[in-house]
């Protein structure tokens, strides 16, 4: 079961909104968030939570990487010939406990995995913010880790947009050569298809990103992709959100290619839907989304791009994910205040 199905249980008690500042009443809340995204090394985890970083902030929001549980250093899984994608090559049963004391409020001394030495630093004391990120190949993979998370997101870009942001990641930012990268994409990708990919059965929302319809090219030039999001019916509801589209910039012939599409499709054993973006939108289109937002959580100004003209797909998807994530956030919320109530 799905956090999304375990709230949506309390879907018709729950319902109504608030004149607090929500951020406020995080702030002052016992209750740790927590958020698990889950997906392959290298395929942009961070870049869809980035929205609730810049919402909340520093002060409310932290994140542990995965990363840092493993169990053997760089060198050690070379002489093991064993991939960091494997369970067996990371500490879950640590991080299953540290989670745990963590959604509890509590501090705990975390490891700390350093990708340019390929070694492990000494611990360090990490508490938790009201609003935890957990971000790793294996986030989803244990049903220790699925219970105590409240919202749940698998990050799946095509194959060939995953090796090539591989490529530009390790040689950049983790000193990797291009062959020490190349050399390790086979072994790796069988133990993607393993144990990695079929976590996807258990997050809320499944996004996909593919190279645009409008030329390869955009994403390496523009970072223009065609993004998807892949969610099950959502069971709860606090008020409507739009979207707008504005008819005005289109009958005015919008200068920039785009394109919105939504799609059935069966995911895991229910019918789900998948709504598609490509190019860039006009950024007026999202402004409703954002006055939404503040609108929900009487966090103002939200205004995530700022002085922008257009957005692109992945930035419209940054801002819709923000949405389910403060949705779901709110819900639990309420729902708890009325547990309170009722016991």
């Amino acid at each position: 079961m799905t956090a999304g199905e375990r709230t949506g249980e309390k879907k018709d008690q729950c319902q109504g909104t608030g004149d607090i500042n929500f951020k406020d009443r995080i702030a002052s809340s016992p209750c740790v968030f927590t958020i698990g995204v889950a997906g392959d090394s290298g395929s942009g985890k961070t870049t869809f939570t980035q929205s609730i970083r810049d919402i909340f902030g520093e002060d409310l929001v932290t994140t542990i990487t995965l990363d840092d549980y493993h169990l053997y250093d760089r060198e050690e899984r070379k002489v093991r010939q064993i991939t960091p994608l494997h369970p067996e090559a990371n500490r879950l049963d640590q991080l299953e406990h540290d989670l745990v004391e963590l959604k509890e409020g509590h501090t705990i001394e975390k490891p700390v995995y350093n990708h340019a030495t390929g070694r492990f630093d000494p611990p360090i004391r990490f508490s938790p913010g009201k609003i935890l990120i957990l971000e790793g190949l294996h986030t989803l993979f244990t049903p220790t880790l699925r219970e105590h998370l409240d919202f749940t997101l698998f990050v799946e870009p095509d194959p060939e947009v995953k090796i090539e942001w591989k490529i530009r990641r390790d040689i950049n930012k983790r000193g990797y050569t291009r062959e020490q990268v190349m050399a390790e994409l086979g072994p790796r990708e069988e133990d993607y298809q393993r144990f990695i990919a079929p976590q996807q059965q258990y997050a809320d929302v499944v996004v996909r990103v593919r190279f645009s319809k409008y030329g390869r090219e955009r994403g390496t030039q523009d970072k223009v992709y065609q993004v998807s999001l892949s969610q099950n019916k959502i069971t709860q509801s606090i008020e409507d959100v739009d979207l707008s589209i504005d008819l005005f910039s289109l009958l005015s012939l919008s200068d920039r290619n785009f394109l919105i599409e939504f799609s059935h499709e069966q995911r895991n054993t229910e019918r789900s839907g998948e709504l598609i973006f490509d190019g860039e939108l006009s950024a007026r289109m999202v402004e409703r989304l954002e006055q939404s937002i503040e609108d929900q959580t009487q966090v103002r100004p939200i205004s995530v791009f700022h002085n922008r003209g257009h957005v692109t797909a992945t930035e419209v998807v940054q801002l819709i994910l923000a949405w389910r994530i403060i949705h779901q956030r709110v819900f639990l919320e309420r729902c708890h205040h009325l547990d309170q109530i009722q016991g």
